[in-house]
């Protein structure tokens, strides 16, 4: 029998699913409302409405002679963000604007772009039909110059409008991957199942459209990089770890991913923990799935799962099983700005032993990719590695 199959191999990730449920109880009425908030229906007439506003808003300045403005809120900002330990990095109420003016030969451009991408939605919520980002995009390249301020203006909108994207009507393109013991309907009727094949399955274009979810699995692995995951799958370890599933954003993820992410934990409430690089980057990114980014924090209630833990690589783990120096890299200056960045976030202050961590990989002055890993074997990662920090506890 593999050591993963024994009977008492998962006490302590019980144990900690255990404890995870318990806090969700202590926090009770404050989850609640937060949860609720995240499911709350938008309905397409609210959003034609809150359109409606913008535009009316314009008419009325121009029958004033007024130049009309759209008022933004800063969404680059730090000193607009709020921490929740509940929710994680979220918008303050009351926070700093800027202005996008019609009068003003370097906002005008954007002004314009904005009413045109506000055009589209309106057509879009009207119809009851969806297109990508890609898709508005391509619809008239020479218009808006690039993906990027696509992106970016759809952000602004999203964000002004106080509506999630995707009761925008907008989709974003997949990247992430998910596999593993995970079964679900997807928006088209097709049944889809995640461990069916050595190859994963592309997180769904419209994860708010998938339903019927079902798993045995005892815990939820979000692995920062594809090769790490390809090799996880290439090992087997789903199958030799019980059950299990895997997700990748393939780096910084994206919001399909995280709106994945969040959708399991809602839905089976069971251990989620990250594997990444130990190095300022790989942290950045396990902070983004548990605690939202502040680009992205208006929507903080859909997209953050603040239970989610540290299982690697952890920078004490680096000493600890002797990883040879060869196999280490020098942070660059660049790395060391970042991990000073992170050590200032708000969130740290509520993790010591994320911080303690912290100051060891500045201490050092060193950083590892999880490859460094097979410097001891080829497949210490998953014969070794995550069994022992599965059955052991070896997470923060």
């Amino acid at each position: 029998m593999d050591l993963m199959l024994s009977p008492d191999f998962f006490q302590c990730v019980e144990r900690h699913r255990a404890s995870l449920l318990q806090k969700l109880q202590e926090n009770g009425e404050q989850s609640s409302r937060v949860q609720e908030e995240a499911q709350e229906s938008i309905t397409s007439s609210q959003v034609l409405a809150a359109i409606e506003r913008i535009i009316q808003g314009i008419m009325e300045s121009l029958s004033r002679n007024e130049a009309p403005v759209l008022t933004l809120d800063n969404r680059s900002n730090w000193a607009n963000i709020e921490f929740n330990h509940t929710v994680g990095l979220q918008m303050a109420k009351h926070c700093t604007t800027r202005k996008v003016r019609s009068d003003c030969a370097k906002s005008a451009p954007k002004f314009a772009l904005m009413l045109k991408v506000l055009s589209v939605i309106y057509r879009l919520v009207q119809s009851d039909t969806y297109a990508t980002k890609r898709d508005i995009y391509y619809n008239d390249v020479q218009l808006y110059g690039s993906q990027t301020v696509v992106d970016n203006i759809i952000s602004d909108l999203s964000c002004m409008l106080k509506i999630p994207r995707i009761n925008l009507h907008i989709l974003s393109t997949s990247k992430g991957c998910v596999a593993g013991d995970l079964w679900f309907t997807a928006e088209d009727g097709n049944k889809v199942y995640c461990g069916g094949s050595s190859s994963a399955v592309l997180v769904p274009i419209n994860v708010e459209g998938i339903r019927n979810l079902s798993t045995q699995a005892k815990f939820i692995l979000i692995i920062e990089k594809d090769a790490t995951f390809q090799r996880l799958l290439d090992d087997n370890f789903c199958s030799r770890s019980g059950p299990c599933i895997l997700i990748t954003g393939k780096g910084v993820p994206d919001l399909n991913t995280r709106l994945l992410t969040r959708k399991l934990w809602d839905s089976f409430h069971i251990p989620i923990f990250t594997l990444v690089d130990a190095d300022p980057y790989g942290i950045e990114i396990m902070c983004i799935y548990k605690y939202g980014s502040i680009s992205m924090s208006y929507e903080a209630h859909h997209l953050t799962v603040p239970a989610i833990s540290w299982l690697g690589l952890l920078p004490s783990d680096l000493e600890r099983l002797f990883i040879p120096k060869d196999a280490l890299i020098p942070l660059s200056a660049m790395d060391q700005r970042k991990l000073l960045s992170i050590q200032k976030r708000p969130y740290i202050s509520c993790q010591p032993i994320w911080k303690r961590e912290i100051e060891k990989m500045a201490a050092s002055g060193r950083k590892a990719e999880i490859q460094a890993l097979t410097s001891i074997s080829p497949d210490f990662l998953s014969r070794v590695y995550l069994p022992n920090k599965l059955r052991y506890g070896g997470w923060i």
